[in-house]
C-alpha cells in the first residue's frame, strides 16, 4: 500500500475537474436533488472555475495517489483566498475528498497531516474547514482528528440553503 501526494499545477486542471465532479458526486448526490447537484457542480467545477483557483497563490491543491491511482484530492487557502473572514494566522481545508473505493484506508488522514504540515511551515496558529451538517462520517473524521465546532454558515446547493459546520483545530 502505496500513498503519495502531488502538488497540482495549471496542467492538471482537467484530472482536478474529474475528481472534483466524481468525488462530489458520490459524497452528495444520495441527500440533493439531480438539479441542486448540477448546478452546484457546473459553478464550483466548471474548467474556468478551476484555472482561477489553480492559479490563486493563495490556494494550494494535492492530489493523493494509492498505489498510483488518484484516489483523492485536498483543496487549503490561506489569506484572502479562505471562504470566510479567518485572518492571516489560519489555513483553510477547503476540500478533502476521497473516492469511496479509497475510503477508509488512512488517506484522508494523510491529506489532513499534509495541510497541517502546510500550515505549520507557514507559522499558521489555527487549521479551520466548513463541514455539512449532515455529513455525520465527515464530521466525526474531524472530531477524531481533534477538530471543535466554533460556528456555521451558509452553503448554496444549487438553490438550497444549507448549513456548514465551522469546526476548527488550534496548532501548537
Amino acid at each position: 500500500m502505496t500513498i503519495n501526494i502531488k502538488k497540482c499545477t495549471l496542467e492538471d486542471s482537467r484530472k482536478l475537474q474529474e475528481i472534483s465532479y466524481e468525488t462530489f458526486n458520490e459524497t452528495f448526490k444520495h441527500q440533493n436533488t439531480p438539479e441542486n447537484m448540477n448546478a452546484y457542480l457546473e459553478r464550483a467545477f466548471n474548467f474556468k472555475q478551476l484555472e482561477k483557483e489553480l492559479s490563486n497563490t493563495s490556494s494550494q491543491f494535492f492530489f493523493v495517489y494509492f498505489n498510483n491511482e488518484v484516489a483523492g484530492y485536498l483543496k487549503i487557502n490561506t489569506n484572502d483566498a479562505q471562504s470566510e473572514e479567518m485572518g492571516d494566522e489560519s489555513l483553510e481545508i477547503e476540500r478533502i475528498y476521497i473516492k469511496d473505493k479509497f475510503q477508509k484506508l488512512g488517506i484522508g488522514k494523510c491529506l489532513q497531516n499534509k495541510a497541517m504540515e502546510i500550515a505549520m511551515e507557514h507559522n499558521k496558529k489555527k487549521i479551520w474547514l466548513g463541514v455539512w451538517e449532515k455529513n455525520e462520517n465527515a464530521i466525526a473524521f474531524y472530531k477524531k482528528l481533534g477538530f471543535v465546532q466554533t460556528g456555521a454558515h451558509s452553503f448554496y446547493m444549487g438553490d438550497e440553503e444549507q448549513i456548514d459546520f465551522i469546526m476548527t483545530k488550534t496548532l501548537i
